[in-house]
Order: structure tokens, then C-alpha cells, then sequence
């Protein structure tokens, strides 16, 4: 991760210094390209101006003089009607540049000046362009590496939490890095740690209990099958099977009794979410199936709904209803979020034949099921929302619309009594 956080910023970084560094030298280039034109221009206005006051004055125009007012790289031409044409300095060879000015006399004064010296002023501008920017890789590089090392060994901490609480060690450490994000993350470990311990521990409980209710039913059941098997009496039989009938219906009153024990709706699971962030990522694992049924699954609605629950039996009581939607539904199955009272709303609705009159009341019963169904079935759908105080109904038969009711104000806390089964 180290080296890819800085590749990742070498390169913006290197993006920024090509964009800017090109504008920039562009900009350079043409500036002094534009200045030294400037210079040589204002040169022979100069010389022009001076032949000019000579010319006014004593009328006789001395070389030497103008040749004194020429820098050593220049060369300038000057015509004056009627006269000799005045030459100052070497003409340059190659590319020059070349300025002109008249005269009030009617004079042309023409100066040239090298390319060269520009093409020298911007290769000395290139090379100060190229330090800057080197010396700015050199402090991303730096800088990509303290950030690198800030961000990956945090990182590196939270995994081994994460894979500390898989290997079955629920400890929060109550660790935090500085970093908004990273200190989330660590929230959320920490907290998913308590609930992983409280259900261990209730896991536990429920074991030593049922270890402790079933072993003496399942112990005289087997006494009494044993009877049965070493006695040829029919009364004898007869009696030992009606006794064990008889515990056989305790020992089911007793898994009855375990399992609701054990059955907490409000066992602190249930937490405040983003619904959007279900509903996408349904659309997104459904999308692949309804694709290739030549369909199409979207969502609208009121968007950042915050909804109380639990995301993963939400996230399936969504499942059921798409799956249910693909395999009786057509066209396109929308998925709308709204608001009403205390209560958001996740409404699944398709553009098929709906729900048949003779199912729509008992749509929710376990015996309903559907063609090759792979979904967790609706009777365990409207369980599962109804174990997060929600509810799941059919709110239109054709089209069908079901719609998922959520609370958005978390239950207020409280302490269960604990069950003891003796």
C-alpha cells in the first residue's frame, strides 16, 4: 500500500508539474521573445530620435557618436536621404531580430539583434523551470512517504484487529490514530467487537442450557427405547411408547422454549444506517441478473434516508423482494424511498401481471413459494423486518408494490431481563 500511496502522488504530482511546467515555459518563451522585440524596437526609435536632433541641429551626423549609443551585440542601418547609408557594429548571421523606426527627416534607422541571445535567456529560464520542478518531486517524495507511513501503518493495525476479532477474540482496543477516517473504522471494530462478544457470550449461555435441559430428556428417551427393544409384551411396548411420546413432547417443549429465549428482536444489533447505501449495493449485485433476463433495475426517491435496523437483514429482505420481483415480475423493477410520519419507506415495484387475487392475502405464507426460488422467501422476509420493528407489506396487487417499512428514530435504550432457563 506504502508504495502505491506514492506512486499515486508522484504521479499527480508529476501530472501538475507537465501541465504547468509547459504552460509556464510557453508563457517564458514568449515573453522574452516579446521583450526582446520590445528592446530592438525602442533601439531604433532612439537612434532615430537622435539622428533626428543632429540632422535639426549642425545638420552633420557622426558614426562614431551613434556607435557609442549601439550595444556591442546590436547592429544597426542607418539611412538618411541624400547621404551615405551609416553601418554600426557586425551584422549578425542567422535568424535576427529586427527592429525599424522614421524619422521626422525622413531617415530609417534599422536594428538587428541574434536570436541567439533569446534562445540563451530561454534555456536559463528552462534550466531554473527544471530545478523548481525537480525540487518540488524531491518534496512529494518526502512528503508521499510521511503520509504513506501515517496512513499504512494504521492500516496495517486495523487489519490485525480485524483479523484478531474473525480468529474469535471479541477484545475492543480502543485504539485511535488521529486520523478522522482511520478512528471511524476503529469505531466501528470496536463496537462490532462488543456485539461479537455479547453474542458470544449469549451463544454460550444457550449452550450450557440447552446442554443442561436436553441431556436428561434425551437420556430417559433412551432408557425407554431400550425397553422397546428388549421386551417382546405388546402392553409392555405399548405402555414404554406412550411414556416416550410423552417426553419426546417435552423435549420439543423444551427446544421451544430455548429457541424463544434465545430469540431477541432488540438485541442491540440494530443500528442507524444509510439506506442508500443498501439499496445500492443490492442494485449493484442484482444488476448482473437482471441484465442477462433483458431487464433493467433502477431507484429514485428521497435520497440520504437514515433508517434504524440491521443493515444485513435489510440488505436481505431487499433480495427477497427483487429476487421475487425477476422470478414473477417483468419489465423494469424500480426500487422508491419516501418518507411518511416516523417511517422510511423502500417501496419494490415491477411492470408485471402482479400478484394473483387468490394469493394476494396470503402471500407472506411460509407454504407460498415460488418457480426455482432462490430468494430467502417472503414469510422470512416480513420476519426479519418485523425483528427490527419494521414491516413488510403488499401494498398493490397489480402492479405489485411492496413496500418496506423502517423506523428513523432509534428505540430508546433499555435493560432486558435477563432468561433463566432451569
Amino acid at each position: 500500500m506504502r508504495r502505491r500511496l506514492i506512486q499515486s502522488t508522484l504521479a499527480v504530482v508529476l501530472v501538475v508539474i507537465a501541465v504547468f511546467g509547459v504552460s509556464l515555459v510557453i508563457v517564458e518563451t514568449r515573453t522574452i521573445s516579446s521583450t526582446a522585440q520590445e528592446k530592438v524596437d525602442l533601439e531604433a526609435a532612439r537612434l532615430a530620435s537622435i539622428v533626428d536632433s543632429r540632422l535639426l541641429g549642425t545638420g552633420r551626423v557622426d558614426p562614431e557618436i551613434l556607435r557609442q549609443q549601439v550595444a556591442d551585440d546590436r547592429y544597426a542601418v542607418i539611412r538618411i536621404p541624400g547621404r551615405p547609408v551609416i553601418e554600426i557594429g557586425d551584422r549578425p548571421s542567422g535568424e535576427v531580430i529586427r527592429g525599424r523606426a522614421t524619422g521626422e527627416e525622413g531617415e530609417t534607422v534599422v536594428v538587428e539583434e541574434p536570436r541567439s541571445s533569446v534562445t540563451r535567456e530561454v534555456g536559463r529560464t528552462l534550466v531554473i523551470i527544471g530545478l523548481v520542478a525537480l525540487l518540488a518531486v524531491v518534496a512529494a517524495v518526502l512528503l508521499a512517504v510521511r503520509q504513506a507511513n501515517r496512513l499504512a501503518s494504521p492500516l496495517t493495525d486495523l487489519a490485525e484487529t480485524a483479523e484478531r476479532l474473525g480468529s474469535g477474540d471479541p477484545r475492543p482496543r480502543h485504539k485511535r490514530y488521529g486520523v478522522p477516517e482511520l478512528d471511524r473504522v476503529a469505531d466501528v471494530l470496536d463496537a462490532s467487537a462488543e456485539r461479537i462478544a455479547r453474542m458470544l457470550t449469549a451463544e454460550r449461555r444457550l449452550a450450557a442450557d440447552a446442554s443442561h435441559q436436553l441431556r436428561t430428556p434425551l437420556t430417559a428417551l433412551s432408557m425407554r427405547l431400550e425397553e422397546i427393544t428388549l421386551t417382546d409384551d405388546p402392553e409392555t411396548v405399548k405402555e414404554e411408547a406412550t411414556i416416550a411420546l410423552s417426553q419426546v413432547e417435552r423435549l420439543t417443549d423444551v427446544v421451544e422454549r430455548l429457541l424463544t429465549n434465545s430469540r431477541d428482536p432488540r438485541n442491540g444489533s440494530a443500528v442507524t444506517f444509510d439506506l442508500d447505501d443498501v439499496i445500492q449495493q443490492q442494485i449493484a449485485e442484482w444488476r448482473p441478473a437482471y441484465r442477462s433476463a433483458g431487464r433493467a433495475i433502477v431507484c429514485s426517491g428521497k435520497r440520504h434516508m437514515q433508517a434504524v435496523g440491521t443493515p444485513g437483514a435489510v440488505a436481505q429482505v431487499l433480495a427477497a423482494l427483487i429476487e421475487n420481483s425477476l422470478m414473477h415480475g417483468g419489465g423494469t423493477v424500480a426500487l422508491r424511498t419516501r418518507v411518511t410520519g416516523n417511517q422510511a419507506v423502500v417501496e419494490v415495484t415491477d411492470e408485471g401481471p402482479g400478484v394473483p387475487a387468490d394469493l394476494g392475502a396470503r402471500i407472506f405464507e411460509r407454504t407460498i413459494s415460488g418457480r426455482n426460488s432462490t430468494g430467502i422467501g417472503l414469510a422470512v422476509a416480513r420476519d426479519l423486518a418485523e425483528a427490527d420493528g419494521g414491516r413488510l407489506e403488499l401494498l398493490q396487487t397489480k402492479p405489485a408494490v411492496f413496500g418496506l417499512f423502517l423506523s428513523r428514530t432509534p428505540p430508546p435504550k433499555k435493560t432486558d431481563a435477563a432468561h433463566t432457563v432451569r
